[in-house]
């Protein structure tokens, strides 16, 4: 702590930092001067060539061996460490060799589909190409900036000055700290964070700091759109005079919007693929990227100033073929303004809304917004903050509230049309011109305004209030519905502040994992703190986080076991930005319990619906008790055989039990599984009762912790090894909680399983110790639901899996297994762990050969394999999914399934049980 204090005081300049999608800026003032400056950043433009640019591409070029030499490399501070090269030579490098490109960085750090700590870029790439995680990308520009600056600054370096990064203003708390993880890495540990959209309107209130009463003095609300490489960032301010000098809070901001710049690049290249592919022929995900770059550059030079009437775009060729093999097209500035400015900017109603098409604008495996329509959002974004602009601009209920200033940020508009198209929609939607605020140069302003915000914060320029943008919401898991939440902090709160929830006691877990579930809402809803809110009457108004995940004091477990203590809850924003809870004992406030996010990727959770506990359980747990309880009861082999049948009397049908009541089942199961071995019918009945009650392994509070406990069963094998029906109950138990195993425990299984899943004659795998033959069919299946394992080992499965299937006699279930293992979207794995495309290939053409009106597992398996993700790293090829429709067609398939290998639709929940192999659970649904 004493090193961050000395820091402080130590601090010589103010830094801001925007990391952005595109580029990365530095700008920074000194000390008591307000002379505010952009840093150039030292970065190779060339080959053994550095120069010091203003903007440094946030972008990461993976070299092969052999590419590049050692004095080609070298910076100021030395050679570069990592196989990469960062910053505008990447640019060149990336637009010249495809498949190598790190892009789009920050796009997914917002992108919880995937595990954001994992090495999955660049998205797409080849094998041979070593992959980084998102947040390791980030760190590598932060830490090239640290770089450069220390070595302009050695006397002053920037993990001691006074740093500000900024971030969308829709970042979730999620991807703030990733962000912030990012920095960490990168050796900047002291900072704060701002909201991009209120970094460009503090360059602008920097700039005219002098003059503000008399250029505000007609303005009262203000609408910043920010469009970005990645994100649109949508804010409004309100402007108010007290004593002639204006007061300044921020009182809205939107969703994440993922739209900006890469889209309107992606929506180009589509139409030069098409010129370039010539007809339906598709480019390779890598190719794509490299022709999306040159489509970049085109973009700006047809939306600029004395735009020439054409452009040429080239692709270069692959291999030996890369100049003979290139092929060029033009683009017209007239087809730039129907792509960009039609497509992006149209001219809508202030009634419009965003649809839900998914449109032409899903790759890379990035979820971009379904309507590029940025005037459409914008409009939606005005119509949820009615309410705050109307008081803004005091107007009367019925008039619409239509901001009278726009504050325009963001690369895109340094190109005219676009600017100006959104402040004639704008004037439109008010009846009179707007007053647009002159941003002179929009790629620094937010890195300039960040410095200026520092600035602000130390009395030396106006200060923007407003506190936190969203009001944020603890799930209540053990109401009838968790549909309710009670306010943890409401909107508005100002950072340092603490939210005491004193009037509400909550029964916190000691000693055992515990997860909470949060939702924000950035809706204009005035919450009190510890208000109950009904999250289900504004579903799209509240957005779920990352859960809190933790283990609160691990020594406090009385003998093994977890125990509850009452705690009040003590909410806040901290300086940095990020929410921050805490845990207080109401017997002792010096006890106190940090709850943090957990942030690797987070399965799909259980809906809005949490049942109250079954008014028959204390039966059923009786009835468990009977058979598995520690006394032994004179319970023969029928009674035993009946008790699924006396819970089904007792519950209902084992179909309607919800996932609360299944996992309370466990529960009575799992403290009772010493008990299991008592007979044959006693552990073929407990295996087939738990793996029941805990499938698919995740989607409940616990679940990660459940999963773990069950885990320690595993070693111990089964006790009655020479009856085949408890083998098959064995691997169907773990084919049900899969889903909740880490990669570690799914590899040791898939080892355990390896010689016998492996064809006739192969010896590659020997016998585990313990390992039995009986129950390949069950092997097959739990095989094909590891989605954790490597790439490697699902592919060396499949081709087992192949060779078996030319035997007309090998079970029709094992079709089922190659389409789940060679699926393009996986049930619970990250989409980067899917098989390659080429292999996936191979597979569905072994399954076209079939007969499937005879084989019926094997159209679903072709479904399946053949569906359309959007990503073109993952998607097959056009030709192969028109042939999957084609037979669906013929045989009448379910038009579900031919939607799935058209366009990218979702699963309808009983496909989505055909993925997993039986039902899913009352209560469970999937958010990916």
């Amino acid at each position: 702590m004493s090193t961050r204090k000395h820091k402080a005081v130590d601090a010589r300049y103010s830094v801001g930092i925007d990391l952005g999608t595109s580029n990365t800026v530095v700008a920074y003032a000194e000390a008591g001067s307000n002379d505010i400056r952009v840093f150039e950043i030292e970065q190779l433009v060339g080959a053994g060539e550095v120069a010091a640019l203003a903007l440094l591409p946030s972008l990461r070029y993976h070299f092969a061996p052999g590419e590049l030499k050692s004095d080609d490399l070298q910076l100021p501070w030395g050679e570069m460490e990592a196989p990469a090269v960062i910053g505008a030579f990447a640019r060149k490098l990336g637009a010249q060799v495809p498949g190598r490109l790190v892009s789009s960085a920050k796009s997914w750090l917002s992108h919880a589909a995937v595990d954001r700590l994992a090495p999955i870029l660049p998205w797409g790439a080849s094998d041979d190409v070593e992959k980084i995680s998102p947040v390791i990308a980030s760190a590598s520009y932060l830490a090239h900036v640290h770089a450069a600056w220390n070595e302009r600054f050695p006397d002053a370096p920037l993990d001691a000055q006074d740093v500000v990064l900024t971030v969308p203003a829709s970042f979730d708390e999620g991807a703030r700290a990733l962000t912030l993880e990012a920095a960490r890495m990168a050796g900047l540990e002291k900072l704060r964070l701002l909201e991009e959209p209120q970094a460009a309107f503090y360059d602008w209130l920097f700039h005219h700091r002098e003059t503000l009463a008399g250029e505000l003095a007609s303005t009262r609300l203000v609408l910043i759109v920010d469009v970005g490489g990645g994100t649109t960032d949508l804010t409004l301010i309100q402007v108010a005079m007290d004593n002639g000098e204006p007061t300044l809070t921020r009182i809205g901001v939107g969703n994440h919007l993922m739209l900006g710049g890469d889209n309107m690049d992606l929506a180009l290249a589509h139409l030069v693929e098409r010129r370039l592919a010539g007809g339906d022929a598709r480019l390779s995900a890598a190719r794509l990227s490299q022709l999306v770059e040159r489509c970049r550059a085109a973009k700006e030079r047809l939306l600029g100033e004395n735009a020439p009437e054409s452009t040429s775009i080239t692709l270069l060729g692959a291999g030996a073929k890369l100049i003979g093999g290139a092929r060029s097209t033009d683009v017209t500035r007239d087809e730039i303004g129907q792509i960009i400015v039609e497509g992006f900017f149209p001219k809508v109603s202030v009634g419009d809304r965003p649809g839900r098409s998914r449109g032409g604008i899903v790759e890379f495996g990035l979820p971009y917004a379904s309507d590029p329509a940025i005037t459409r959002h914008i409009a939606a974004f005005l119509g949820q903050h009615a309410g705050e602009a109307r008081k803004a601009l005091d107007v009367s209920a019925d008039t619409l509230a239509i901001p009278d200033t726009l504050l325009l940020n963001g690369g895109v508009f340094r190109a005219d049309p676009l600017a100006r198209r959104i402040a004639d929609t704008l004037s439109g939607w008010r009846g009179e011109a707007l007053n647009v605020l002159a941003n002179g140069n929009p790629d620094v302003a937010v890195a300039r305004g960040a410095v200026a915000y520092a600035l602000a914060r130390a009395g030396h320029a106006p200060k923007i209030g407003g506190g936190s943008a969203r009001s944020f919401f603890l799930l209540l898991e053990d109401e009838a519905s968790a549909t309710r939440g009670v306010c943890v902090l409401p909107r508005g709160t100002e950072e340092g502040q603490a939210i005491h929830l004193a009037e509400r006691t909550f029964a916190l877990t000691l000693g055992a994992p515990v997860r909470f579930h949060l939702a924000s809402s950035v809706a204009e809803t005035a919450y009190e703190p510890g208000e109950l809110a009904d999250l289900a009457a504004g579903s799209g108004d509240f957005v779920r986080l990352p859960p809190i995940a933790t283990v609160v004091d691990p020594h406090a477990a009385n003998h093994g076991r977890a125990r509850e203590t009452p705690v009040h809850l003590t909410t806040s924003l901290t300086e940095v930005g990020t929410l921050e809870m805490h845990c207080i004992a109401v017997d002792d406030p010096a006890k106190r319990w940090l709850l943090e996010f957990q942030l690797r990727q987070e399965a799909p959770q259980t809906d809005d619906a949490a049942s109250e506990s079954h008014p028959a359980l204390p039966k059923a747990i009786e009835l468990i008790d009977r058979t598995f309880g520690s006394r032994a009861q004179d319970v023969g082999p029928k009674e035993i055989k009946r008790l699924r049948a006396q819970l089904e009397q007792t519950l209902g049908v084992r179909d309607t039990w919800d996932i609360a009541l299944l996992r309370e089942l466990f529960g009575a199961l799992f403290e009772r599984a010493k008990k299991r071995r008592r007979s044959a019918d006693h552990e073929r009945l407990w295996l087939n009762l738990a793996g029941y009650c805990m499938r698919p392994g995740f989607g409940h509070p616990l679940d990660e912790w459940r999963a773990e406990q069950l885990w320690t069963l595993f070693d111990q094998g089964i006790q009655y090894s020479n009856e085949s029906q408890i083998w098959s109950e064995w691997w169907t138990l773990w084919r049900r909680a899969a889903g909740g195993l880490p990669e570690a425990a799914q590899l040791r299984l898939l080892d355990d399983m390896a010689f016998v899943l492996q064809p006739p004659g192969t010896s590659r795998y020997r016998r585990a110790a313990g390992a039995a033959r009986a129950g390949y069919e069950d092997m097959v299946r739990l095989a094909a639901s590891l989605e954790h394992v490597p790439v490697e080992r699902k592919i060396e499965v499949g081709e087992w899996l192949l060779t078996r299937l030319k035997k007309p006699s090998e079970n029709v279930q094992s079709w089922w297994a190659l389409g789940r293992i060679g699926a393009r979207a996986p049930f619970y794995g990250s989409a980067h762990g899917v098989v390659p495309p080429e292999v996936a290939l191979a597979w569905l053409d072994a399954i076209l050969a079939l007969d499937w009106k005879k084989i019926d597992p094997a159209a679903f398996a072709a479904v399946q394999i053949a569906r359309m993700t959007g990503d073109r790293s993952r998607d097959l090829p056009d030709e192969a999914r028109a042939a999957v429709v084609q037979r669906l067609e013929a045989m009448s398939a379910a038009h579900a399934w031919i939607a799935m290998v058209r366009e990218a639709v979702e699963l309808d929940r009983a496909d989505v049980g055909r993925v997993f192999g039986e039902t899913l659970p009352a209560g469970l649904k999937l958010i990916r």
